[in-house]
């Protein structure tokens, strides 16, 4: 990575660094900004004699059991969500794809909703299950809205967009379906409606954790490929880029990640259309760039949101689908609004 890779990386984990030590410090107990570091730190074995404790226990207790694990949840689903944007986005060439948009993010949340519904959620492979069904929901509803879209073998933006669209409502009429019919699970079905990091512990980021790695790696060595797909799908093939084999391994490698946070967290829009889209315009086109700094990007984006989400209306708790909309929403319009205008800007 050159140099101003290595800038812009490192600050974007220095910036990761403090917005997870200033979340850590709101809350109904408020601990001191400068004793989260302290605290942290002190649980590394050999600094335990370097650093004294100056802290009261129940300080510790709080934030390790606590806030921590929430904040680290909300980072893997914040980088998860934000990548797989990123990668819809480089393989499609269309800045207003995510896997809100694009209706995966339902489709997941359908598998997940109908394991909860029939209390079926560790009975295939105990705690993989719920990922795994919803990583198989979310790939036939990306399936469903590329053949929706496709039309003469051509994909064009607006039909990709429209389709998503109508099978987002779709498959929320059904989740919705589920909630009506449910008497004892109604409250876990709506958690996948609403989206929520309460209540997650460390257990989370070890189911959550490995899809992370695992899609990281893998969109991170298509980053120069994506670059070349920019240029055309005819110019990338003229260049040796196996197109159709090279989106299908990106789109499923992005659907797989999006299925595993949803499985966790609930269906939480827009993460992957905003963040990618900001970094875009800080660093420029380049997705050796864009790919590292989104998945930082995406982990900040969403402990912002879930320390709003738990904080403003206290002790009352906004789900985070709700924040996320509220920001995502107007974006969104925007970004149309402004293709609109690149569009008439070409025709005229």
């Amino acid at each position: 990575m050159n140099r101003t890779g290595l800038l812009w990386g490192g600050g974007g984990i220095l910036l990761l660094l403090f917005t997870i030590c200033v979340s850590a410090t709101i809350g109904s107990v408020h601990i001191p900004l400068q004793q989260i570091p302290a605290i942290l730190l002190h649980q590394i074995p050999w600094l335990q004699d370097m650093i004294p404790k100056t802290w009261p226990g129940s300080y510790e207790q709080i934030l390790l059991k606590v806030r921590i694990p929430r904040i680290a949840i909300g980072v893997l689903v914040g980088a998860c969500l934000s990548l797989s944007g990123a990668a819809f986005q480089g393989v499609l060439r269309n800045p207003l794809a995510d896997p809100y948009t694009l209706g995966v993010s339902s489709g997941a949340s359908v598998g997940a909703a109908f394991m909860i519904y029939f209390g079926i959620q560790y009975s295939l492979v105990g705690q993989w299950s719920v990922p795994i069904v919803a990583f198989t929901t979310g790939v036939l509803t990306l399936w469903l809205v590329m053949r929706l879209a496709q039309d003469e073998g051509k994909i064009p933006t607006e039909r990709l967009i429209l389709a998503g669209v109508v099978m987002q409502a779709f498959l929320g009429a059904f989740v919705s379906l589920l909630v009506a019919l449910s008497d004892k699970t109604i409250n876990e079905v709506m958690f996948w409606l609403m989206g929520s990091l309460s209540l997650r512990g460390w257990a989370y980021t070890a189911v959550l954790g490995p899809y992370l790695i695992v899609g990281f790696i893998i969109v991170m060595g298509y980053a120069r490929t994506m670059n070349i797909l920019a240029l055309g799908e005819r110019e990338a093939a003229h260049l040796g880029i196996r197109v159709d084999r090279t989106k299908m391994i990106i789109l499923l490698t992005a659907t797989f990640m999006t299925a595993a946070a949803v499985s966790v967290s609930g269906v939480i829009g827009f993460v992957g259309l905003i963040v990618p889209h900001m970094i875009r315009l800080l660093v420029g086109s380049n997705y050796k760039l864009i790919v590292p700094l989104s998945a930082i990007g995406g982990g900040i984006y969403m402990v912002i949101a879930d320390t709003l989400a738990r904080s403003v209306l206290a002790p009352t708790e906004i789900p985070l689908g709700v924040v996320t909309a509220f920001i995502g929403a107007p974006f969104f319009a925007y970004l149309l609004h402004r293709n609109k205008k690149t569009r008439r800007g070409r025709l005229s």
